[in-house]
């Protein structure tokens, strides 16, 4: 049974594919059922530029690992944080 959990956003980045490194405008954010990670259902992450065919990098992750990653990213920005508090006049 699909879940129907999911979300946009909109903003500005970059994702490298096979051809180069390319703009992303908008991620989707999901759980249901992954196209290729041998799970029940995973969250996924779709980085795109709806303009551009093409321009897009996706990801499957087990829940636990995209905890993890959700964790670690926000210790980067608190670090990052303190930092940029520390060098900064």
């Amino acid at each position: 049974m699909c879940t129907a959990i999911a979300e946009r956003f909109e903003f500005t980045g970059s994702g490298k594919g096979a051809g180069g490194w390319f703009g992303l405008r908008q991620l989707y954010v999901g759980y249901d059922h992954p196209v290729h990670v041998d799970l029940e259902h995973a969250v996924l992450l779709d980085f795109v530029d709806e303009a551009r065919p093409g321009a897009r990098v996706a990801v499957e992750l087990p829940r636990e690992a995209a905890r993890d990653l959700a964790n670690r990213i926000l210790a980067t920005l608190a670090a990052a944080d303190a930092y940029e508090a520390a060098t900064t006049p």
